[in-house]
């Protein structure tokens, strides 16, 4: 487990477990006192403020089970646990809700005396009010930042607290007007209380527990992934929340000329988007390869000849007279097989003319494909300088192409390999720059046979 998922699993269970010694305290104090005066509304909040203490204390083990890590059995993490715990709660909060309304109802059927009127249970219930909203207050906070439903929960138990506290202050108030039936009122008012926060956190789990997307995920999700440069677009997106984490399953679409390592960068970094957009979000990833509408008829065969493996090059697009004609070199092992190659370049062209139509015209240049040279080692450094002078010499004489440096050669088993950085006018066109150094292989291979291949890194000239 990471540093800030360790630091949330510790926030979570400090605030369960300052919350069950806050509603072990004030249950007590509102019992004995209830019992005292004997007061159904007070009794009842005591009642109810036990439930919250049980139910905190079921949180308080549920939010370190939650936060468990997936594992073999559980491939979305343990956050479930908490919705669980949350139905528990609320069948204890309408079994509570119900006693209590059978209770006040035959109070108020048989006209049960009021209770006794002192000074006492209206401090414990001030008191009351004002350690339950710190308490929801803290744990509202608390669920708000680690995003759990549990801490949401036991936040809602004391936020009620509040209002059956205010519920019980108002119905004692009654009572000593005179009004016998104030104290019962009060305990059906609690009860009510009880019975719709019950209902508001039975949606909230059961939309949970089916894996209904949270408002707004999806959008905002999807704007995320869509602003990755790269994404063409998004073809469906679906969000569902396990505990605190986000899960996101995208399917996108991604240009089919892109390599894969440019799509698994793409991948990366639609991970950390919603990671940014989100907090805790687990993207799984689709690419879905499209041609696009600006797709060249370039781009198109070279997909074509990637999709069979096969290396080519100089691919060369003519129109005449509105037929297409294309030609290509094709590279394979030169110790293959003329009729080998031969039924490779068919089935290329086969397959240009399959995407482009059977009226397009392709022709195929077959050449051994460059072998990957051997491993060499550095030239002595008088037959760099040989080199070196050679080269400074042949650019002179083309005239294009001038300032040779940064000149190294290297023997290997199949001879010399020449490396060398040269300048030409910015102006000058890639074809003329081309021709120049072109030339001056062809002019050190003449002047030296040993040199297996020549290989220039043009520059553009300083000012």
């Amino acid at each position: 487990m990471n540093s800030s998922k360790t630091s949330t699993s510790h926030s979570k269970t400090s605030v369960a477990a300052i919350s069950i010694l806050a509603s072990g305290g004030m249950a007590a104090a509102k019992f004995v006192v209830g019992i005292a005066i004997g007061s159904l509304a007070l009794i009842s909040e005591a009642l109810h403020s036990s439930i919250d203490l049980v139910a905190t204390i079921i949180t308080w083990a549920v939010v370190r089970v939650s936060d468990q890590p997936a594992d073999a059995e559980h491939h979305y993490g343990h956050g479930k646990f908490e919705s669980v715990s949350a139905l528990g709660i609320i069948a204890m909060l309408y079994v509570l809700a119900g006693g209590i309304l059978v209770q006040a109802y035959s109070h108020l059927r048989e006209g049960a005396p009021p209770p006794a009127i002192s000074a006492i249970p209206f401090v414990v219930l001030v008191l009351d009010i004002a350690v339950n909203l710190w308490r929801a207050r803290a744990l509202h906070r608390a669920a708000r930042d680690t995003k759990s439903q549990a801490l949401a929960a036991d936040a809602l138990h004391f936020a009620s607290d509040v209002m059956g506290s205010c519920a019980v202050i108002v119905g004692l108030v009654l009572a000593g007007l005179g009004f016998w039936w104030g104290d019962a009122a009060a305990a059906i008012a609690v009860a009510v209380m009880i019975a719709l926060l019950g209902l508001r956190m039975a949606r909230e789990t059961v939309e949970t527990l089916l894996d209904r997307a949270p408002e707004g995920a999806q959008a905002k999700a999807s704007a995320a992934i869509k602003a990755v440069a790269g994404v063409v677009d998004v073809n469906r997106l679906r969000v569902r929340m396990v505990g605190a984490t986000h899960f996101i399953d995208a399917i996108v679409t991604v240009p089919r000329t892109y390599p894969i390592d440019r799509v698994e960068e793409i991948k990366r970094k639609a991970q950390d988007a919603v990671t940014k957009a989100f907090g805790d979000a687990d993207l799984t990833f689709t690419a879905v390869p499209v041609a696009r509408d600006n797709e060249s008829v370039r781009e198109r065969i070279m997909v074509i000849a990637r999709n069979s493996g096969l290396a080519i090059h100089h691919v060369t697009i003519h129109d005449v007279g509105g037929k297409l004609v294309v030609s290509i070199d094709l590279e394979v092992d030169g110790e293959m097989a003329l009729d080998a190659a031969h039924d490779i370049a068919h089935e290329l062209e086969r397959s240009i003319r399959e995407d482009f139509g059977e009226d397009v015209e392709v022709d195929t240049h077959i050449e051994p494909l460059e072998p990957e040279l051997p491993w060499g080692t550095d030239a002595d450094p008088d037959r760099v300088e040989t080199i070196r002078g050679a080269l400074t010499r042949i650019a002179a004489d083309g005239g294009a192409i001038h300032d040779v440096h940064n000149v190294r050669v290297r023997d290997t088993d199949a001879g010399e390999i020449v490396n060398f950085h040269c300048r030409a006018a910015p102006a000058t066109s890639v074809i003329k720059v081309h021709e120049g150094v072109d030339e001056i292989e062809r002019a050190m291979r003449r002047t030296f046979p040993t040199i297996k291949r020549v290989i220039s890194h043009a520059e553009p000239a300083r000012a």
